[in-house]
């Protein structure tokens, strides 16, 4: 007969737990060895040792006694003899084994939680087709609000300090009239919304490929993507500055705000033509990169040439007030921002079939995921 000194058992964890208590016998009464009940007890009992008895692993929901997160057994525990099988004793579980399965159970609880949370697209659009309509929109608002303030506002349009004549009227004319401000403002939100993640887009774009450079060449390079992305991020501001404040409401404002988004779009072009010269040296380039360095460059230099003759009838018109100066002025902002807007259009050599996702799922199986490169139909 074995006796062992408990008188309950609780479940924690997965495992039996005795405290100590009455004896309790574990064995039917037999002839050799009488019960305890029966008035007598076995002449070998110890009533101060501890006793051990082998019993099965608890099972925890997987269908498998002790076993873990995936359903393999081996995490059961032993007290007392070394078993293959899990035993309790009765003496009390050590409180570091209690943490230990603790945290197993936490780490099942997660696993299973990121199981049930698969990964759900709720919103995939083609970023070639975004950066498109993001190009474009400024683009045919400037044509529409001109040729409608031509036609219908001549003499609004027209007018300046000088009261001279003039053929062509400025952006800041068109756009500073009733309806069409609110036309060129509207489209001005809309186009400044993508712009922001596409500055970042680039960014992470550009230092995707520091790879391929020297460890020399890495610092500087790196700095310059950081100097794109802030001249980028000012244009934007700037743009909208000169779109919301305009020179009728408030010219000093709108004048200053017009020379720095001018000024931070020339650097923008030529820290981008530098850094495409440093990232693409000695590379093999397919023929959408090459549209796009080439026409990069076509731009900046019709935006340097358009500066200039914009300055000197600038000049013309403020302080001599020629006639025609200020057309001529007119004409020449026009190219800036022309080749502004096509300037920021060749992303479409860049990004010729990316796409653009709202994702939802935790963290760790997006990044499994999106390690798969999976194909869009």
């Amino acid at each position: 007969m074995q006796n062992i000194q408990s008188a309950t058992i609780s479940e924690k964890a997965g495992d039996i737990v005795l405290s100590e208590a009455d004896a309790i016998d574990l064995n039917p009464p037999t002839a050799s060895s009488p019960s305890k009940f029966s008035g007598s007890s076995s002449p070998n009992a110890n009533p101060t040792s501890t006793n051990t008895i082998t019993v099965p692993a608890v099972n925890n929901g997987n269908g498998n006694g002790g076993s873990g997160c995936d359903g393999s057994p081996g995490h059961g525990r032993a007290y007392g003899a070394s078993q293959k099988n899990p035993t309790v004793s009765t003496k009390q579980e050590p409180h570091k084994e209690t943490e230990k399965e603790l945290q197993l159970q936490r780490d099942c609880l997660g696993q299973q939680q990121k199981e049930s949370n698969p990964i759900a697209i709720h919103y995939l659009a083609c970023f070639h087709e975004i950066c498109v309509v993001t190009a474009l929109l400024p683009l045919v608002t400037l044509f529409t609000c001109f040729v409608t303030a031509y036609v219908f506002q001549y003499d609004d349009v027209h007018e300046t300090h000088c009261r001279v004549y003039n053929i062509i009227p400025s952006i800041s004319a068109i756009t500073g009239v009733s309806p069409q401000r609110y036309f060129w403002r509207f489209s001005i939100a809309l186009h400044i919304g993508p712009r922001i993640p596409i500055a970042f887009v680039y960014k992470n774009y550009y230092h995707s490929q520091l790879a391929r450079l020297t460890p020399s060449l890495v610092p500087k390079t790196s700095m310059l993507i950081t100097l794109i992305l802030v001249l980028n991020c000012i244009e934007i501001a700037a743009l909208g500055g000169v779109t919301y404040i305009s020179n009728r409401e408030n010219y000093p404002v709108h004048e200053r705000i017009f020379i720095t988004f001018m000024v931070c779009s020339l650097c923008y072009m030529l820290a981008t033509i530098k850094l495409n010269g440093i990232l693409n040296e000695g590379q093999k380039l397919n023929n959408q990169q090459i549209q796009s360095i080439k026409w990069k460059k076509i731009l900046f230099v019709v935006s340097i040439l358009s500066t200039i003759g914009l300055l000197v009838f600038f000049a013309k018109h403020r302080f001599y007030c020629h006639d025609l100066a200020f057309s001529w002025f007119a004409f020449f902002e026009y190219l800036i921002a022309i080749a502004n807007m096509l300037f920021h259009f060749t992303i479409i050599w860049d990004f010729p079939s990316q796409f653009m996702m709202i994702v939802q799922g935790p963290r760790e199986n997006l990044s499994q995921y999106l390690s798969n490169k999976p194909k869009i139909e």
